[in-house]
């Protein structure tokens, strides 16, 4: 992102260029719903899900909170099972509700989106980043913010500048993973809040900018009231240092952190995906469908663990090519994008497990460090 933050300008997407293959493959999805009698909404394996999830976080929370853990190591692994937990809230329920894919109640899908307060973030500034730029302007450089990272020790794209510590950032960069939800619970939140102001994106929330603002500070607040404040008082009373719980908050959301960018990172930073540049006019060469499926990856298609825990992000081809549908139908879909993609001779990329996926990451990154 340039230092002058300004207005931002929309980009254009061919829609003649691989028109018949989306309209094809919008179709086929289309009857699968018909022919097999099916809602595109998650129903009730979402809202087992979501009891599921929220007792991953909160039922080692109580624990400790209650003071009748005093072992600082048994305290840990609460702490780093509460951050896969924050992982696991993160991909498979709060990110289908605030794709509107979790229920077909709009209210139930705004509720649940909010859960990402609970575990340090804000539901208005993610929608922004993830749902209109990085869903949008998949792997365009100043335009999706995955692949414009803040950290300049970081270099997602072929277009970002490039610099001599960039060499090294395939062994770094997994601790700046670590950090993404340290970044929510301090500051991201309040800069991009005010960046997307000038940008003139926060307009699309609906609501006034001193609403958001507000709603933002309270739900800081309260995720400070009983994720920081309430374990020190509580933990303190049995003895443990302040800082010793501070550093479990840490480790519970490196943790946190270091799952969610492995699980994003993989699915668009790889040797396979492109880095599309748009035109002066602003215009990209293809079509939108096109365009996500020469910028996203697939991995780890056969794990049924992985696609449950991670909200069938392991598809991630078809969550970006049909966001408004819950996960659990991907690997259904997956099949009908895989044999249309095939057809019109487009490009369907995936990695047959998650760590090759790392690995394809990891190349990258070297070859973005080195280049």
């Amino acid at each position: 992102m340039s230092k002058k933050i300004e207005r931002l300008k929309p980009i254009k997407f061919n829609r003649k260029v691989g028109n018949d293959f989306a309209s094809t493959l919008k179709k086929r999805v289309k009857n699968y719903f018909k022919e097999n009698n099916l809602s595109k909404y998650g129903g009730a394996k979402m809202y087992i899900k979501l009891v599921a999830m929220l007792a991953l976080f909160f039922v080692p929370y109580g624990i400790m909170i209650s003071g009748t853990v005093t072992n600082v190591w048994l305290l840990l692994g609460l702490f780093i099972t509460m951050g896969f937990a924050i992982a696991g809230i993160g991909m498979g329920v709060m990110h289908d509700a605030n794709h509107g894919s979790f229920s077909k109640n709009g209210t139930a899908n705004k509720i649940i989106g909010r859960v990402i307060g609970l575990v340090g973030g804000f539901r208005a500034t993610w929608v922004i980043q993830h749902n209109i730029l990085h869903h949008t302007y998949t792997n365009i450089y100043g335009y999706d913010e995955d692949i414009s990272p803040a950290v300049s020790l970081l270099r997602f794209s072929p277009d970002d500048k490039r610099n001599k510590a960039h060499k090294y950032q395939h062994i770094y960069a997994w601790f700046f993973y670590g950090l993404m939800t340290v970044m929510w619970m301090t500051t991201k939140d309040f800069q991009q809040i005010s960046r997307y102001k000038k940008m003139g994106l926060a307009e699309t929330q609906n609501k006034r900018y001193w609403v958001l603002i507000l709603e933002l500070v309270l739900f800081k607040i309260l995720f400070y009231a009983y994720m920081v404040v309430l374990p020190i008082v509580v933990l303190g009373s049995v003895g443990i240092a302040w800082w010793t719980v501070l550093l479990l908050i840490f480790a519970m959301h490196f943790v946190a952190g270091l799952t969610l960018g492995s699980v994003f990172q993989t699915a668009h930073v790889i040797p396979d995906t492109d880095f599309p540049k748009p035109d002066r006019d602003l215009s990209i060469e293809n079509n939108w469908m096109i365009h996500q499926l020469e910028t996203t990856a697939d991995f780890a298609p056969k794990s049924k663990i992985m696609a449950w825990f991670i909200g069938g992000l392991n598809y991630q081809i078809e969550h970006h090519l049909f966001p408004n549908i819950c996960h659990i139908h991907y690997k259904s879909l997956s099949k009908i994008v895989k044999e249309t993609a095939k057809e019109f001779n487009v490009p369907y990329y995936v990695n047959d497990t998650f760590y090759s996926g790392l690995v394809a990451h990891k190349n990258m990154l070297k070859k973005l460090g080195r280049a």
